[in-house]
C-alpha cells in the first residue's frame, strides 16, 4: 500500500490544496484547517451550508498568511493575524479564535453571498479530540470536525462506484460515477489496497515515517453529494452509502487517524498496518 495523493485544506470548507509532501503535526497535516469562515454568531460556515466555498483556492504562505482565489473575485493575500482581536466562535471544544480582519471578511462575504468573517486558530494545542470521536487526553485538533487526519483508499472508492451504478439505474437520475475522491475531502489517499474498506480494520498504521492510531470511522454529511467543480448537488453517493455503509444512524466512508509521532509524509510513501 502506498500514498497516492495528499490534500491539505487550509480553510475549513474551501477547496483542498494537493501536496507532494507535508510535515505532520500532532493536530494533523501542516496548514490543515487552521482557518475558518464564521457567521455573525461565530458558527462555522462550511461547504454544507455554502457550496461556493468549494470554489475558493487557498495557498498557505508559511507563517505569513494565505493567498485566496475564487472565480469573479480579485486575489487576496491575508496576513496571519498574530495580534488580531479574539472573537467568539461556536465550535466544539473551542470558544474563540483570532479575527483575520475586514478585507478577508469582505472577500468571503462576496463569495458566499452573506456577511461572514474569516478567523484563524492561533494555537491548536487548545483543542482536544473528543473521547466520543476516539480521542485520548493528549490528542490535539485543528479546526477539523472530529479528527486530525482523514484517510480513504482508492479500492473503497472503486467499490462505491460499483454500488452506485445499479442504485442509479434502479431509481433513475444521473450517475456521478466515477466518483471524484475530492468529494470526500481526504488528507491521505491510499492506493494498492487489495480489499475495499480494509482501512476499517486498522488499529495502528505507519504512513512513511509517521505512526498513526485509528480514532474512528468517518461519518459523512451532505458534502459528498456536491460536484466540487460544478457545485451541482444530488443524492449520490450518500443514498448508496446508506444502503451499504449505514450504522448508528450515520453513513461512513474513510477513517480518521491521530498521529502518535512526528515526521513528514509524501506521495509514494509506504503505508503499513502495524
Amino acid at each position: 500500500m502506498r500514498v497516492s495523493a495528499l490534500w491539505v485544506y487550509p480553510v475549513k470548507g474551501a477547496a483542498g490544496m494537493p501536496a507532494q509532501s507535508v510535515p505532520v503535526e500532532p493536530w494533523g497535516l501542516r496548514h490543515d484547517r487552521r482557518w475558518m469562515v464564521v457567521a455573525a454568531d461565530g458558527s462555522p460556515v462550511t461547504a454544507a451550508r455554502a457550496r461556493a466555498l468549494l470554489t475558493v483556492r487557498v495557498a498557505p504562505l508559511e507563517d505569513e498568511g494565505l493567498r485566496l482565489d475564487a472565480p469573479g473575485q480579485p486575489a487576496l493575500t491575508v496576513p496571519t493575524p498574530f495580534d488580531g482581536p479574539r472573537v467568539a466562535v461556536r465550535l466544539s471544544r473551542l470558544d474563540e479564535a483570532v479575527d483575520a480582519g475586514p478585507a478577508a471578511a469582505e472577500w468571503f462575504s462576496a463569495v458566499v453571498g452573506r456577511p461572514v468573517r474569516l478567523v484563524w486558530m492561533a494555537d491548536p494545542r487548545r483543542r482536544t479530540v473528543s473521547a466520543s470521536h476516539g480521542g485520548q487526553p493528549s490528542d490535539r485538533l485543528s479546526l477539523a470536525d472530529a479528527g486530525p487526519v482523514m484517510v480513504a483508499s482508492t479500492a473503497s472508492l472503486a467499490r462505491l462506484d460499483e454500488w452506485v451504478a445499479p442504485t442509479v439505474a434502479e431509481h433513475g437520475g444521473s450517475s456521478p460515477v466515477p466518483l471524484d475522491m475530492r468529494r470526500f475531502r481526504p488528507n491521505v489517499v491510499v492506493d494498492g489496497v487489495e480489499e475495499a474498506f480494509v482501512e476499517d480494520g486498522w488499529k495502528r498504521v505507519q504512513i512513511g515515517s509517521v505512526e498513526m492510531r485509528f480514532a474512528e470511522h468517518c461519518d459523512r454529511c451532505v458534502v459528498p453529494t456536491v460536484d466540487p467543480d460544478t457545485l451541482v448537488g444530488g443524492v449520490e453517493p450518500i443514498r448508496t452509502l446508506a444502503r451499504h455503509r449505514r450504522w448508528d444512524r450515520h453513513v461512513y466512508f474513510g477513517v480518521r487517524l491521530v498521529p502518535t509521532g512526528g515526521g513528514s509524509i509524501a506521495v509514494g510513501d509506504a503505508v503499513t498496518q502495524l
